[in-house]
């Protein structure tokens, strides 16, 4: 498992990591900011995390898809810091042999760690600011 909090999400890095020759399907959920957000333009993103609690969640959410689903390798990461419109922020994969169970691990993954993982973000609009947890 490759589960980190980074400055930069690499999804080179991701997807080199995942190759394996056992794995058929390789599933590669990337979560970028968007321009706009609770009806406004939004200029940038700020996330911020307990980064010990977060990486516990991140591995306890690691192990139970591996618990579900036949994964061969498996990266989650998030990254932390300002981030612009159109930036990578948040990267899922799964390489597994079939890619019904890619599809579906990856889908877990991303829901998972939306629900439970101590990471906020602040939204920067042109005329304020409001932090907001990242994962609703």
């Amino acid at each position: 498992m490759l589960i980190k909090l980074v400055d930069e999400v690499d999804v080179l890095e991701a997807y080199r990591y995942l190759q394996d020759p056992a794995a058929g399907g390789i599933d590669l959920f990337v979560g970028t900011v968007r321009n706009h957000a609770q009806g406004k333009e939004v200029v940038k993103l700020v996330f911020e995390g307990y980064a010990p609690m977060a990486l516990k969640e991140m591995q306890k959410i690691a192990e139970a898809a591996q618990e579900q689903w036949p994964i061969t390798k498996l990266v989650m990461l998030h990254a932390l810091g300002e981030k612009a419109v159109g930036e990578p922020v948040v990267i899922m994969g799964v390489a597994s042999a079939h890619r019904d169970a890619a599809f579906t691990a990856c889908r877990f993954l991303i829901d998972e760690l939306k629900k439970t993982v101590p990471i906020w973000k602040k939204e920067y609009y042109q005329d304020n600011s409001v932090w907001v947890n990242a994962h609703p």
